[in-house]
């Protein structure tokens, strides 16, 4: 029987330098709890050797674990674009876009969306948004939603995750894996023009995004298959690589899988 998935428990960021991205997250708008030795039998899941130190976050109902592994590895790849299939970002939603845009850049972010927040046409959503880097080069994505929408995101300034987003060479294997798992696919959008080229930082990039919906959500999981560029490997990806995000589900069982490109899961086992 294949693994099945409800929810996204949280996210895993690999870090070398766990003080100086906790700053960071904590601009953000991010509560960073007490750090903590990571249990030996999750390195292990991971194929790890040694432990490692964890810095827990919270933003809103989000959970994001910052984890600096004593058996260290690679850098984020430096000339990694928006569309090579490393890419994995989480959406922050905030009711202040350009606020927000200001001050990551203040912390020590890298714009990947060069002139800052953009608004995205109807037949994208509609939304504002902006990309960037994370002082180790993980990226992020801030989203302010259209009015309408954004009633159901209460309160002010950064309030949690909408999504997780993943650059995939073949949308529909990716399609077929995350089905699999439970995920079922909403309204498939193809994203071109000005307004994506901004927020992406590409050259006339053409995006087809694929909404997967858990059973439990939010956040979901979006999967961007570039056909224009194409997106390079950077290879195989481990967990205590920079670029090694990790999904963490709620699932039936525990285990470690990757996705047709590469990108990382850690299931864990609910009642």
């Amino acid at each position: 029987m294949s693994a099945r998935v409800s929810g996204i428990i949280s996210f895993g960021l690999t870090t070398q330098s766990l003080e100086r991205l906790g700053h960071f997250y904590e601009d953000l708008g991010f509560t960073a709890g007490p750090s903590e030795r990571i249990p030996s039998h999750e390195t292990a899941l991971l194929g790890l050797t040694g432990g490692g130190t964890r810095l827990p976050l919270r933003l809103g109902k989000a959970c994001v674990a910052l984890d600096c592994f004593d058996e260290r590895g690679r850098e984020y790849p430096a000339d990694a674009s928006a569309a090579d299939l490393c890419f994995q970002h989480f959406a922050l939603v905030t009711s202040d876009v350009a606020a927000a845009w200001e001050r990551a850049l203040k912390s020590g972010a890298t714009a990947i969306s060069k002139h800052g927040p953009v608004t995205l046409p109807e037949s994208a959503g509609g939304v504002t948004a902006c990309k960037f880097r994370d002082p180790e080069g993980h990226p992020l994505e801030l989203l302010q939603f259209p009015a309408a929408t954004q009633m159901k995101w209460q309160g002010d300034g950064m309030l949690g995750i909408d999504h997780s987003a993943i650059s995939v060479s073949d949308a529909a294997a990716s399609e077929r894996f995350y089905v699999a798992l439970g995920l079922s696919v909403r309204s498939t959008t193809l994203n071109q023009g000005e307004a994506q080229a901004a927020l992406d930082g590409l050259p006339k990039p053409i995006v087809q995004v694929v909404p997967m919906l858990p059973p439990q959500a939010p956040p979901h999981l979006e999967l961007l298959a570039y056909r224009v560029p194409l997106g390079l490997s950077a290879g195989p990806v481990r967990a205590n690589d920079v670029a090694g995000t990790r999904t963490v589900w709620a699932s039936d069982r525990d285990a470690l899988l990757c996705d047709p490109d590469g990108h990382l899961h850690v299931l864990r086992k609910r009642s």
